[in-house]
């Protein structure tokens, strides 16, 4: 991809919405943008699994797990299952594991941090909802802007 988040700010200025810096990058593709597919959870990474195995043409994946740090929401499995469903990236308010994995795979991540643990698996969570962290609200059907400079939110797609 060819944009700059610092280039769409000042193009859009107003129009964006600039999340907090909090993130590590992961992934393979440090640039990355798609419209926003949300799940809100806690330390259950299931309602991840599944969303990540349908179809992720042009989206990110925006994961509001609370901001815990106690286990991992993504892994090396569901990474390759995101690539093999042409996922853009994910952000997860949370952590990752399987990272030196991760950073080989043709997708952007963005993640609080790393983990060990695997998350528990009740099934719980709930998607396509307004979730806020960051200072920003992450719409579903927003588009999401992430590069080496951060990471933005705007209505409408910018490119």
């Amino acid at each position: 991809m060819s944009f700059l988040t610092t280039d769409l700010c000042d193009a859009n200025e107003g129009r964006v919405r600039v999340v907090e810096p909090m993130f590590q990058c992961y992934g393979n593709h440090a640039r990355f943008a798609g419209q926003i597919v949300t799940l809100k959870l806690f330390e259950d990474n299931t309602l991840v699994r599944e969303t990540l195995a349908q179809d992720g043409h042009g989206k990110v994946l925006v994961v509001d797990g609370g901001g815990s740090l106690r286990c991992a929401l993504l892994g090396d499995q569901i990474g390759e299952l995101a690539v093999a469903n042409h996922w853009e990236g994910v952000v997860i308010y949370g952590c990752i594991r399987d990272s030196v994995a991760l950073n080989q795979l043709p997708l952007g991540i963005r993640a609080l941090n790393t983990h060990p643990l695997k998350s528990v698996k009740r099934g719980e969570g709930q998607r396509d909802l307004p979730v806020t962290f960051g200072g920003v609200t992450f719409t579903p059907g927003d588009w999401l802007y992430a590069d080496e400079d951060g990471v933005i939110v705007a209505a409408e797609a910018l490119l």
